[in-house]
């Protein structure tokens, strides 16, 4: 596929089928997807990858900080459903990044960092592995953090959901963006 139909057709992906995703499949993607415009040559990032027991514990921590509602069977419900989307996910890559005490370089390091994670999602699209970029508030949790060992200093930049597409979603529209250029002369 060309570069220009892998931007376009990639889509983030909630529902995933029961299927295994090859770790070491996603480790030679970070090994390509780490090769952007990195200012200074910081590379500010490390990654955690979860699943199996890890990924339950994730989801439970989710359960509960999502459990809200005025009767407790709508904090019930509405915990159980949060328990559930991170349960039924594959794989969970938790990319963190260092938060640089400059404030500069720490914007310059968000960016390449997230340029990292859209790099990672055309790598993943092109072998058919699907994912979605979160960045919820369970990631700035103390419990969460703990868990997942981010330490003091750190920034999750994205909590990475991968796996199989169960289901596609289509194509949404984008602004023309020759109503968004100008030139100047």
């Amino acid at each position: 596929m060309k570069l220009a139909e892998l931007i376009k057709e990639r889509r983030s992906i909630q529902l995933y089928e029961d299927r295994p995703v090859d770790l070491e499949q996603l480790k030679g993607m970070l090994d390509t997807a780490v090769w952007v415009p990195n200012h200074k040559m910081t590379e500010p990032w490390r990654f955690v990858i979860v699943h199996g027991e890890s990924l339950k514990k994730v989801a439970e921590l989710n359960r509960k900080f999502s459990a809200t509602g005025s009767s407790d069977e709508d904090r019930k419900r509405s915990g159980e459903k949060a328990y559930q989307k991170i349960k039924d996910v594959p794989v969970l890559l938790m990319v963190i990044m260092d938060e640089n005490p400059d404030a500069k370089l720490r914007e310059e390091d968000y960016a390449a960092t997230s340029c990292l994670i859209q790099n990672f999602s055309l790598l993943a699209w092109e072998q058919g592995i699907g994912m979605i970029w979160k960045t919820g508030a369970l990631t700035t949790q103390a419990n969460f953090r703990e868990l997942i060992g981010v330490k003091r200093g750190e920034k999750v930049v994205g909590m990475v959901q991968i796996g199989y597409p169960a289901k596609v979603p289509k194509a949404r529209n984008r602004t023309d963006v020759q109503k968004r250029i100008e030139e100047l002369n």
